[in-house]
């Protein structure tokens, strides 16, 4: 990690010790990279590297319950309230008016959500993989388990401490399992009949471990993520799935469009979690937004396809906040 990672850096943020990387010089907008489950700042290593040899600078934390950051003992300190509050301290810490958010999984949904709850704050928004989603009709954990059945992952998130002892029981084969090229991923979210979809607690004892074909990470890269989830255990990951009803409860009232603001959102042609299709709306409800899909890779897409991401983003840069 060493060699592909700045040295970690600690800012008293948000009743917390956040954990960051920083590199590139101290001029333009600065851009804050948020990663999503299970990951960490390490998962932006090549967009790091990249960006700031392009003269940007850039920010990766370890978010709240991940890496280095260590995170609180309360379900209801890793609500929405507390993760874009996170972000916005780290910027007070840095002495930042405003940054551009990139965001993928879970990341991408909190970067999604400034602009709504701290717009003072944003200067753009990127989501890779993670669309813009309006607030929901109805409570999301209803309307997922009604919809992909009660094993589906988010929904067997939510019991409490049970996902927790199943992904740290084998952390090495839990992140074999996650962490593969979208053909693996794809056929392994086929459900049983009359089964749940996205029932990863059953796919993953059924796995039978094959992972070196569909391996994406070298073995010291897959290396780092393991020895961090075998010291902090899963439980603060999944502890912001937790909150999905308390922020959609929380979130009625804001905007539901985001306009006035630069914004890219960069899809992966062979996500099987957040497909393309989910994107179709944006352009309804973001008035300055392009859209760019990554051809072939899966859901892992900064680390699967660093360079295509890396161009997409830096053309994007090049144009709307030139140095």
């Amino acid at each position: 990690m060493s060699a592909a990672m700045p040295p970690v850096q600690r800012a008293p943020v948000n009743g917390i010790e956040m954990a960051y990387y920083e590199a590139g010089p101290r001029d333009g907008v600065p851009i804050v990279l948020c990663h999503g489950f299970p990951e960490l700042a390490f998962s932006w290593r090549h967009q790091i590297k990249a960006l700031a040899d392009a003269g940007h600078w850039v920010i990766a934390p370890d978010q709240r319950g991940y890496g280095l950051t260590p995170g609180p003992a309360a379900v209801t300190d890793y609500d929405m309230a507390h993760l874009t509050g996170d972000l916005v301290g780290l910027l007070d810490h840095l002495g930042v008016e405003k940054a551009i958010f990139v965001g993928h999984d879970w990341g991408g949904i909190v970067v999604w959500q400034l602009p709504l709850t701290h717009p003072d704050r944003v200067a753009g928004v990127i989501g890779l993989n993670t669309p813009y989603m309006p607030r929901s009709p109805a409570d999301p954990i209803a309307i997922m388990r009604n919809r992909f059945g009660p094993d589906m992952y988010i929904v067997w998130f939510q019991t409490p401490g049970d996902a927790d002892a199943t992904l740290a029981a084998d952390v090495g084969r839990t992140l074999r399992f996650f962490m593969r090229k979208p053909r693996a991923v794809v056929a392994a979210l086929e459900p049983p009949p009359g089964g749940s979809t996205f029932a990863f607690k059953e796919l993953l004892a059924g796995w039978d471990g094959a992972y070196d074909a569909d391996a994406f990470l070298t073995a010291d890269e897959l290396a780092v993520f393991v020895d961090s989830f075998k010291r902090t255990g899963f439980t603060g990951g999944i502890n912001w799935y937790r909150n999905f009803t308390r922020n959609w409860a929380r979130s009625e009232g804001l905007p539901l469009r985001i306009d006035g603001l630069p914004c890219l959102m960069i899809t992966a042609e062979r996500d099987a979690v957040l497909t393309p299709a989910m994107a179709e709306h944006m352009p309804a409800l973001i008035d300055d937004l392009e859209m760019h899909m990554v051809a072939g890779s899966g859901h892992w897409t900064q680390q699967e396809k660093p360079d295509e991401v890396n161009r997409v983003i830096l053309d994007w840069l090049t144009r709307r906040f030139p140095n």
